[in-house]
């Protein structure tokens, strides 16, 4: 049976939490602050929470990598920097997930010394801290976790699948085990039509 972490109802109450926060922090910046989404768990996330600031802002995307399957690397890539300048403005940078805090720390230094931005803010849906191996500060988030569970739903996948789930809950081995016979097939469906 699956464990229910975060429920569509919560994740919308932490939407609207969070954005009224940073909708009232933001309202005093001469600049246009940026929302930078850290693609792709946090795609749902950003477009729940936008929805909440009323201020105007810019959006922005960026693509690291740390995950594989069920687990972090530990390694992280830089896939896809942003496209606007950052210099002088606030960026909120929106995650789905912080852990181990490794890929977080690496953006805010990224972005700091590349783009030196007038301040970072960092804003998750969930602030898994049982897994942090490094310290990092997170301004707001929607829920703080104190246990290491493997999550899906709501932009967090397992190879790809599931981001569209409109909850956070925690698989079964079953389930994981049916995704990967799925991921076998497409596999098998991909190798037949070279």
């Amino acid at each position: 049976m699956q464990e229910m972490i975060m429920s569509q109802a919560q994740i919308q109450e932490a939407c609207a939490r969070i954005g009224a926060q940073l909708d009232e922090r933001l309202s005093k910046d001469d600049r246009l602050p940026v929302f930078l989404c850290v693609m792709k768990g946090a795609i749902n996330f950003m477009v729940d929470l936008m929805e909440h600031v009323h201020s105007d802002i810019i959006t922005d995307y960026i693509r690291v990598s740390s995950y594989e399957g069920l687990g972090s690397t530990g390694k992280i890539v830089l896939k896809q920097d942003v496209s606007h300048s950052l210099e002088g403005r606030t960026v909120v940078i929106v995650e789905d997930v912080v852990d181990s805090g490794l890929s977080m720390h690496y953006l805010v230094e990224h972005l700091k010394e590349k783009y030196h931005p007038k301040d970072v803010i960092v804003t998750c849906l969930i602030d898994k801290q049982a897994k942090r191996k490094i310290d990092v500060k997170v301004d707001y988030c929607g829920m703080e976790l104190k246990e290491d569970k493997f999550l899906v739903g709501y932009g967090l996948d397992y190879k790809g699948l599931l981001r569209n789930v409109p909850y956070v809950y925690v698989p079964t081995m079953d389930e994981v085990a049916g995704w990967e016979k799925a991921l076998s097939r497409e596999e098998a469906a991909k190798k037949e039509l070279r």
